[in-house]
């Protein structure tokens, strides 16, 4: 234990995710190192994310605006809606270029054990964007683990009674990997998703 101002910096940093107790205080001790322009611009870039940064009124992803700048574009497909869990959920479908629709963030997965339900996530919010009739398809893209699975099917049930097209995203075997590395349901997706050859 350090005693003072360094351990409180500890502390905090080793509130944030991915941090245990070495990384926060090599990153403490780095900040207390490091030149007071570098410190004090790290500083002025957590005030200025607090004090500007929003969710977007419309699908909930981070935006500088009312509206993000994919709720703006014109451009993209209004029938279609990418239904994930969080912000950077968001930037890794955009990279690749594949998705033209918009999205809805819904801020987090259905985890009972962490005390998350349907009620804290933005499914209600969804449920009113679908309302007015211009949506056919949804596309439930929750991370492929045992809350994602549980939001995915929770959303399924909730929204296939109302007449519209819900898919999931496919899962299976990354690309580069060995088939003797692959888990039991990893493989069992891969084979539920597979696709035929055509000539």
């Amino acid at each position: 234990m350090y005693e003072g101002p360094i351990q409180e910096l500890i502390d905090e940093l080793g509130r944030l995710p991915g941090v245990g107790p070495k990384s926060a205080q090599r990153i403490a001790f780095h900040l207390l190192y490091a030149g007071s322009e570098d410190v004090e611009r790290l500083a002025s870039a957590l005030v200025k994310v607090k004090q500007t940064v929003r969710f977007c009124e419309v699908c909930h992803n981070v935006s500088a605006e009312d509206r993000c700048r994919i709720c703006r574009d014109p451009r993209r497909d209004p029938t279609s809606i990418c239904v994930v869990e969080e912000s950077k959920d968001v930037v890794a479908i955009e990279r690749t270029r594949e998705f033209r629709g918009t999205y809805h963030v819904l801020g987090g997965a259905i985890s009972p054990i962490d005390g998350v339900g349907p009620g804290d996530l933005n499914i209600r919010e969804l449920v009113m964007r679908l309302g007015d009739g211009t949506v056919t398809e949804v596309i439930v893209a929750t991370d492929p683990n045992l809350e994602g699975e549980a939001t995915a099917t929770y959303l399924s049930r909730l929204l296939l009674p109302m007449g519209l097209k819900v898919a999931r995203l496919a899962s299976g075997l990354p690309v580069g990997s060995d088939l003797e590395y692959a888990d039991e349901v990893t493989l069992g997706r891969a084979f539920e998703g597979r696709r035929y050859v055509e000539a």
